[in-house]
């Protein structure tokens, strides 16, 4: 089942074919009319066949469509994290982080359906929706082709050229914000392309600590490049490829007015000022993806190769923080990341349609630390002034091996049975694996009204790169020493997951309901512990998550309006891995109860309207609510922090009849009511710092198509 949450104006194929042949007859040395038409028809049934060989099915799919991104306030301008919050079932979190339905990461990203491996990126966004033709959230009892990362799979169709043309444009406003940004798309003969570059700088790089609009230290700048290219080798096959590149500094937020209080001495000075730390975290993320793809009567076949290198470097305060924390740490991490992705789909009749696939990937992580830390004497005092550097280095490969079968079985023209079974192999810090069945069945017993009905058993290990390495024991005796000492491995969760939804179409508007229940094994969580903002995974011995969603939309001329409700509880019990990180107390606490988890929020809402007047003007809004997140109370995660509503509007005209296209301006403010509100309080399991949303910003940009 598929729910769309807007279907604005989104090119038909037969318009895309219209507007790609006026382009090309403009372009130097064009091919014929008639020639330019067979290609764009060509890669439309590409296109087509490419979808085929993994669908949804049974799945519940949110699709965000370019035209829905660019009349969000703030348009293309949005972080990828805040258009994924307009979907049902996901929660903002700080640092930019996403939950969907219960999970604190296990989010896979894929490009045209090629899986982006996972990176040490933390506070920024790898990926932009300038990128993007169409944004979907799949989520619930996936079918056999997704794997290993399982809570949701944001899966984006990139841009490609047909239009030879492209756009300039320059936005910002308040906090520092400036973002000048280029665009271009085109094609020629049976090449296309699409490229696109950003800048952003602002000073708000970071979720403010202490609710202030412009937070101290707080500049970050954001570098973005993505390239698409594809050639169709015949009127069977094509080849592409895609290059990107992130690349982001970020200050780290000073809270004002504190001063020490752990009672140390760096070389005589125990006083220093929180205002006037100077800590830094450095991030770098360059991908690429190489597919080629077959289509024939019968059967179609993709090969994809994919590779990621990141890179995270952090630069602390040495005195600030050894009289702060105890600790002054700098960090480079990195992660390579190369794989394969085999995958067919064929018709065996009009009854059954067999899925398979292979998928190959490994890791190589590398740590490099460098602490200073003191040493303590017997009754807890610094033995010297002077810190001592402890180096903790080290490195680890991981393979990843996964393969599945299945079939899509149409037992009448109303009801499918989709069913199959996956196998996932992992080998890294430890060696596990897991035979995993899927069976999901749709039902439309009448036109407009969809039903839903699904199991999946998920294998989900923790993210490799991720995964503490740090040597305890050099840490005892010292400043930085541990809580506890004890650190199992962290394990990979295994799930079995339900899920139940019906959808129905009433004219203009869609409405629909979901419901979902995961009971887990081995319940993966992460926590920020060290000084680097970098993110820990650990392990609930058992959790569950469970939750039920609201989704509708309308979608009439030039009104479009969505509404989106999420209900849900997270729980997790006795944490089995990692537990150097914890205060001996909580553990004890948490191994003979249920606890919620930090990242979860009971009730989670968003919504928008857009409209469009005939003169080119367009006016949108679009609004977040959340209940909280958790914060500690007489148990550990057992409160939570205020609710919260964030308002925003936008407006945007455009002037067309001008060379080389339309010139677009448009404004945009963001928090309206300038409500200040917690993301985070500072407190909870493996929460590090508070975190504020943003203040009120006024925004303004133009853009011009050439």
């Amino acid at each position: 089942m598929s729910h769309k949450l807007l279907l604005l104006a989104a090119a038909s194929a037969g318009a895309l074919v219209a507007t790609a042949a006026s382009a090309q007859s403009t372009a130097a040395a064009p091919p014929a009319a008639g020639q330019v038409s067979e290609i764009v028809v060509t890669a439309q049934r590409l296109d087509a066949a490419r979808s085929t060989v993994e669908p949804a099915l049974g799945a519940t799919s949110y699709s965000l469509p370019q035209a829905f991104i660019n009349n969000l306030p703030g348009g293309a301008n949005t972080q990828l994290n805040q258009v994924i919050l307009q979907a049902p079932g996901a929660a903002q979190d700080s640092f930019g982080q996403l939950h969907v339905r219960g999970d604190h990461g296990n989010i896979q990203y894929r490009l045209n359906n090629v899986i982006l491996p996972e990176g040490l990126q933390v506070f920024g966004q790898t990926l932009s929706p300038r990128l993007a033709s169409n944004i979907d959230l799949i989520t619930g009892a996936l079918p056999a082709q997704y794997g290993l990362r399982t809570a949701g799979i944001i899966n984006i169709t990139t841009k490609s050229g047909f239009n030879n043309g492209g756009e300039v444009s320059v936005y910002g406003g308040s906090h520092g914000v400036i973002t000048p940004s280029i665009e271009y798309g085109g094609s020629w003969g049976a090449t296309s392309g699409f490229f696109s570059g950003s800048y952003t700088g602002t000073d708000v790089g970071i979720e403010s600590p202490d609710g202030s609009g412009t937070p101290l230290h707080d500049h970050s700048d954001q570098y973005q490049a993505f390239g698409y290219l594809d050639h169709i080798l015949d009127d069977s096959s094509r080849v592409s490829a895609i290059l990107g590149t992130s690349q982001q500094s970020f200050q780290i937020p000073n809270v004002r007015g504190l001063q020490p209080d752990l009672g140390l001495n760096v070389n005589g000075r125990t006083a220093f000022a929180s205002d006037k730390l100077d800590q830094s975290q450095r991030e770098g993320t360059t991908y690429g993806i190489v597919s080629y793809l077959k289509t024939l009567d019968k059967f179609t076949f993709q090969a994809s190769a994919f590779a990621r290198y990141s890179e995270l470097r952090y630069k602390p305060d040495v005195v600030g923080e050894l009289l702060f924390n105890g600790i002054a740490q700098s960090a480079l991490k990195t992660d390579l990341s190369i794989g394969t992705q085999l995958e067919g789909a064929y018709t065996l009749n009009d009854a059954h349609t067999i899925r398979g696939g292979l998928i190959v990937s490994t890791d190589r992580t590398k740590s490099k630390t460098n602490s200073q830390v003191f040493f303590l004497d017997a009754a807890g005092n610094q033995t010297s002034s002077t810190p001592t550097s402890i180096i903790d280095n080290s490195k680890a490969t991981a393979w990843n091996y996964s393969v599945y079968l299945q079939d899509e079985w149409k037992l009448t023209d109303a009801l499918t049975l989709n069913y199959g079974v996956r196998f996932d192999q992992v080998d890294a810090f430890l060696r596990e694996n897991q035979l995993s069945p899927r069976v999901n069945l749709v039902w439309t017993p009448f036109e407009g009204t969809t039903f839903h009905a699904g199991y999946s058993r998920f294998f989900t290990p923790p993210p490799f790169e991720l995964v503490a390495t740090e040597t305890v024991s050099k840490f005892v005796g010292t400043t930085a020493e541990a809580p506890g000492t004890q650190n199992d491995l962290p394990k990979s969760e295994r799930d079995n997951y339900y899920d139940l939804g019906v959808q129905q179409k009433l004219g203009a508007l869609t409405v629909g309901v979901d419901a979902y229940y995961k009971d887990a094994k081995n319940l993966i969580d992460e926590g920020q512990f060290g000084a680097p903002i970098i993110l820990t995974p650990f392990n609930y011995r058992e959790g569950y998550a469970k939750g039920v969603e609201f989704s509708a939309n309308y979608a009439a001329g030039p009104l479009n309006a969505y509404a989106n409700l999420a209900i849900s509880q997270a729980k997790g019990k006795d944490i089995i891995s990692s537990q150097f990180n914890f205060d001996p107390a909580d553990l004890a606490v948490i191994h003979n109860q249920f606890i919620y988890l930090d990242h979860d929020q009971t009730y989670t809402a968003s919504g928008g309207a857009s409209y469009r007047f005939s003169e080119g003007t367009r006016v949108s809004a679009d609004v977040l609510y959340g209940s909280g997140l958790r914060r500690d109370g007489s148990v550990p995660n057992g409160d939570k922090v205020p609710s919260y509503t964030q308002v925003n509007l936008g407006a945007a005209h455009d002037f067309t009849g001008l060379p080389g296209g339309p010139l677009t301006l448009r404004i945009d403010v963001i928090n309206v009511f300038d409500k200040k509100y917690e993301i985070r309080d500072g407190t909870g399991v493996g929460v590090g710092a508070p975190q504020f949303g943003p203040r009120r910003g006024f925004f303004a940009g133009v853009s011009k198509s050439f």
